[in-house]
């Protein structure tokens, strides 16, 4: 069984950072890909930021120069570092990542979420 737990949420001010941590642990084999999505109240869920195992980066337009994604492949861990946050930020962030586990395949694993909310 394989579990994606995040953390580092919360509220701040405009212009503000955050930085989110997402730990996944269980019967890992392997992780390909890791990132991050996030959903605002009405609104479908969005990419953030992937990274790939050897680092290769994406990020959505709305975030790219504000926002840095980074991984520790021996701690499984995937991070999201959040700048110059604004009000539109505001959403549930979830952690994704790619994973082949001991039950065999690769498939996706989504942590629970956690809130961020930027005030203005």
């Amino acid at each position: 069984q394989v579990q994606l737990v995040e953390s580092g949420g919360g509220l701040v001010q405009a212009g503000g950072s955050l930085r989110l941590s997402c730990a996944a642990s269980g019967s890992i084999l392997s992780i390909n890909s890791m990132g991050w999505y996030r959903q605002a109240p009405g609104k479908e869920r969005e990419l953030v930021a992937i990274i790939t195992y050897i680092a290769t980066t994406n990020y959505a337009d709305s975030v790219k120069g504000r926002f840095t994604i980074a991984r520790d492949n021996a701690k499984n861990t995937v991070y999201l570092q959040m700048n110059s946050l604004e009000p539109d930020d505001t959403a549930l962030y979830y952690c994704t990542a790619n994973i082949m586990s001991r039950v065999g395949g690769f498939r996706d694993y989504w942590g629970q979420g956690t809130q961020v909310t930027v005030s203005s």
